[in-house]
């Protein structure tokens, strides 16, 4: 390791994705032979080394999120987003100490952020314990939910931005040309890039030994890796639509789902990491607009119907805005009308699956790049793709 720069992904559990990002990022950087130590940093363990919160809660802080996404309940997370703000505005000064500690400790070369709202502390505690070295913030979200969320104006923020959205947010929020990046979409891991797809009589067959019909049309329901009591719903109102439902973790809803009433066949699914293998069985996507199901959705050819109303978390409601705009699926204001969006999107399948195939993502090998142009000195819109937008990821 002598010699080597030392590249810091600061990743936490909320959600998942920015755990997934931070794998799929290692994995391509090693893959691409780059001379770095990469070094996973789960933040939570790095503010509490000590796990005070689970010891006094008896859960991980980033679980009371978690529970919300799968129990459904998500309204009012807007509102407890700012309450989360400004208790981390309280205690910056305290987060910022116990940063430069670990940074002095651990002596980075370069950090990157994958996660949003602390990005302004992670960025004072660099500064203060090793200055010069650079501060990267990855966007795992289609777009900034301002103020605070992402974006933070007035720091030495270098920004990766996965739509011509954000871009555009970041300039308008003052960020220098100079400090922003433009990657063709959000990180997927690398397989969804390199496995062989199934198709013909391999995709027939393989549908047929899952207990598919070969033929019709099959939905994927998806709602992240603790599932959600949305699916309950979903899958009573379309008895007749073969469904693949991914419950992740959640096993009390697997087994709900397995005991509901259904003529067209159904296989519930729990947690794997396959989930690519199920995408290539399916026809279409439901689900939360949430940006990695989405992504890896769209990036697998599959129209989406999603859902836009007061319970969608505030920072995912652009990216329903992205489907209607590209007309790569439906977006309901619930799912009590399920059945006509798919009726919709089978009905006009293959005009669908041509928008979709259309969308080129190729982030998870544009990321580590963009990390090398920043090692150097290097700037950034002028010499990356954000000159040359690729296909929908506009």
């Amino acid at each position: 390791m002598l010699g080597m720069k030392k590249v810091d992904l600061v990743w936490f559990n909320a959600g998942g994705g920015h755990r997934a990002a931070a794998q799929a990022l290692e994995q391509e950087i090693l893959a691409q032979g780059r001379p770095w130590q990469v070094r996973k940093v789960n933040l939570t363990e790095v503010l509490d080394p000590s796990a005070l919160f689970k010891r006094f809660t008896g859960i991980e802080p980033e679980d009371l999120y978690n529970k919300r996404l799968a129990s459904g309940f998500t309204l009012g997370l807007a509102q407890e987003l700012k309450l989360l703000q400004a208790l981390i505005r309280m205690g910056h000064l305290s987060l910022v100490q116990r940063l430069q500690q670990h940074w002095q400790a651990t002596q980075p070369d370069l950090v990157v952020s994958l996660i949003p709202n602390f990005n302004r502390c992670l960025h004072d505690s660099l500064q203060l314990a090793r200055p010069g070295v650079p501060f990267v913030t990855v966007m795992t979200d289609m777009a900034d939910h301002p103020p605070s969320f992402w974006i933070e104006p007035g720091l030495q923020q270098h920004l990766v931005c996965g739509t011509a959205h954000a871009v555009q947010q970041a300039l308008a929020a003052g960020c220098p040309p100079q400090r922003v990046h433009r990657s063709t979409g959000m990180i997927l891991r690398p397989e969804f890039h390199v496995a062989p797809r199934l198709v013909g009589a391999d995709r027939l067959a393989a549908r047929q030994a899952a207990g598919l019909d070969g033929h019709t049309p099959t939905g994927l329901v998806l709602f992240g890796g603790t599932g959600s009591r949305a699916m309950k719903r979903i899958a009573t109102r379309l008895p007749r639509t073969p469904l693949i439902l991914m419950c992740g973790r959640n096993q009390a809803l697997a087994e709900e789902l397995c005991s509901l009433p259904a003529t067209a066949p159904r296989v519930v699914v729990g947690y794997t990491p396959d989930v690519m293998r199920w995408m290539q069985l399916a026809d279409f996507f439901i689900g939360k607009p949430g940006p990695g199901s989405l992504s890896e959705a769209v990036h697998m050819g599959l129209p989406v119907i999603v859902t836009r109303n007061a319970w969608t978390m505030p920072q995912e409601r652009w990216n329903t805005q992205w489907v209607q705009d590209h007309q790569l699926g439906v977006v309901q204001r619930s799912f009590a009308n399920v059945q006509q969006a798919v009726d919709q999107v089978t009905q006009h399948l293959n005009e669908y699956r041509g928008r979709v195939q259309a969308v080129q993502n190729r982030a998870v090998f544009e990321v580590p790049r963009i990390l090398q142009r920043i090692l150097e000195g290097r700037p950034g819109l002028d010499n990356t793709c954000v000159s040359q937008p690729v296909a929908s990821w506009v």
